[in-house]
């Protein structure tokens, strides 16, 4: 996989300074009410979104795309690499939601059901594509496209960034992706990717960890 260009405030992402677990202000928390009334009205909405769903309401697809379909492909770009990719994971995802919605439980929630669904159609384009060049033969790494640069980045910090993550394990490169690009809690990231809350905040801590090991400049060295 290569390097992915992404629009994030590096600095304030990766600190050098160890932060305690839940100090991060959630969006939830900005709504008048508090988070409590913010999470029992975003589960209602949630829970309405499944059932109209499996009850074959085109109009609840639309509104589940309309709330999350560019975080969705935002998402899918990161772990792909390209928008072209994305594109494809996040509308194959949609069909799968379609086929497989009257399996749904609520053992999660649906919104997390359905971003897990995204990330393993991520996972099988990823191995796809790595079986294409391994029978190919293709020895040339390929260039995604990058986003746009957070503003106030330095482009060789943004390609320092790029390539330590590109260093790090499937499971912290897509932890941290979940956490610090895209914004959702661990709780929801166990459920994505079917661990628990505690390894989700281990892998985010040895993620962070690489990333300040990798980027750090040498001791004695001008910064």
């Amino acid at each position: 996989m290569g390097t992915m260009g992404l629009a994030l405030p590096w600095k304030a992402r990766i600190s050098s300074v160890p932060r305690e677990w839940g100090t991060r202000v959630e969006p939830s928390e900005h709504f008048v009410g508090g988070p409590n009334l913010a999470a029992e009205g975003a589960q209602s909405e949630d829970a309405a979104l499944a059932a109209a769903c499996r009850s074959g309401d085109l109009r609840a697809y639309e509104r589940l795309y309309a709330i999350h379909g560019a975080r969705m492909k935002n998402l899918a770009r990161n772990l792909l690499g390209n928008p072209v990719d994305a594109e494809d994971a996040v509308q194959e995802t949609f069909l799968k939601i379609h086929r497989s919605i009257a399996g749904f439980r609520g053992q999660s929630s649906f919104v997390t059901w359905t971003y897990r669904i995204l990330i393993n159609t991520c996972y099988d384009a990823r191995r796809s594509r790595l079986r294409k060049k391994e029978v190919a033969n293709e020895d040339s790494k390929e260039s995604p496209g990058i986003e746009p640069r957070a503003p106030g980045a330095h482009p060789t910090l943004h390609m320092a960034l790029e390539r330590a993550l590109a260093e790090l394990t499937q499971h912290q490169r897509d932890v941290f992706l979940l956490y610090e690009v895209e914004g959702f809690r661990h709780a929801e990231i166990a459920g994505m990717l079917e661990m628990t809350e505690t390894a989700s905040k281990n892998t985010l801590f040895q993620a962070k960890k690489s990333l300040r090991q990798m980027l750090e400049p040498p001791h004695g060295s001008a910064a």
